[in-house]
């Protein structure tokens, strides 16, 4: 989903992802076309590791639909890829909102257990989460005590991690979501790739890239 759709009222469907040539889309990704290489590289977090960073945005339908297909991917990533989430806001709410769920959950342990009970809440059941009294109250309906969740929520590495994602999706020249990151050096997203799915298998051949010392 592209930044400029974040300012209307959201939909499934409201970005229809750029249409490839069969011929592209099954030989190997091309610079420029099917992924970006930054001009200066962006930093990453995982000393020793090859890293993947998805950026994502839980009100997001494209993220939505995304979330089952990366995360069985993710979960077969080799020993020398190092993979995180990275929520990012391309305005204050309910971006800081959502982030401030995810970094929340990080710090307790939780989000292997909540990330997609959120995004569900959201797109099946239409809740907004954008308040912390309502937030909190969908955390202690799924078994998380109310007031950790808002100490976590409010807590000042909360904050420091929201601004930490600003800088990192700056860094990437993050223009829509959901998208990848990979080692610093590259992106992709759903629109470059193709398909959400291209998107993965790019990501693929640029961990390879990586690993050769491209």
């Amino acid at each position: 989903m592209n930044r400029r759709d974040f300012s209307t009222q959201l939909a499934a469907g409201a970005l229809g992802l750029t249409a490839v040539s069969a011929a592209q889309a099954q030989g190997a990704p091309v610079e420029g076309t099917h992924y970006v290489k930054l001009g200066q590289a962006a930093p990453t977090s995982a000393p020793g590791k090859i890293e993947v960073v998805e950026f994502f945005w839980y009100g997001c339908p494209h993220c939505n639909a995304f979330e089952p297909a990366l995360d069985a991917w993710q979960k077969k990533l080799p020993a020398d890829v190092a993979f995180r989430r990275v929520p990012v806001a391309f305005r204050d709410e309910p971006f800081v909102a959502h982030q401030r769920i995810f970094f929340a959950l990080e710090s307790l342990g939780k989000v292997d257990a909540m990330h997609r009970k959120v995004f569900y809440a959201i797109h099946s059941e239409h809740a907004r989460l954008d308040k912390p009294d309502e937030i909190a109250a969908f955390m202690e309906k799924n078994g998380i005590d109310k007031a950790k969740f808002l100490e976590a929520y409010n807590s000042f590495s909360t904050q420091t991690k929201t601004k930490q994602a600003a800088k990192l999706a700056e860094a990437y020249k993050l223009d829509g979501v959901p998208a990848l990151g990979v080692n610093g050096k590259y992106f992709t997203s759903g629109s470059l790739a193709g398909t959400n799915e291209r998107m993965l298998q790019v990501a693929d051949a640029l961990i390879q890239k990586s690993r050769s010392g491209g």
